[in-house]
């Protein structure tokens, strides 16, 4: 009993020290500045590519869409329906 007890405290204390991964995009803005360097990282905070160009300009990064954000503002397809008339 007393080493059932320990196990699952061992896998307890072992998947909550794990790093959760976040969402790598922001939702709310169209266009993301991926950066690289020691630290890559994306920052989503662009409402047009020229806004992120001039961030980017002399840093090692390029602006990307965000991949979140591009299916957002797609609209539903609506179905035809026929007249049975």
């Amino acid at each position: 009993m007393r080493a059932m007890i320990s196990t699952l405290l061992v896998l307890g204390a072992a998947t909550a020290a794990a790093p959760a991964s976040a969402q790598t995009y922001g939702a709310g803005y169209p266009v993301c500045l991926h950066a690289y360097g020691p630290v890559t990282y994306y920052d989503c905070g662009y409402t047009s590519i020229s806004q992120c160009n001039a961030s980017a300009s002399g840093r090692a990064a390029q602006c990307v869409p965000n991949p979140y954000l591009a299916h957002a503002a797609v609209p539903p397809i609506s179905r035809r329906t026929r007249s049975p008339y």
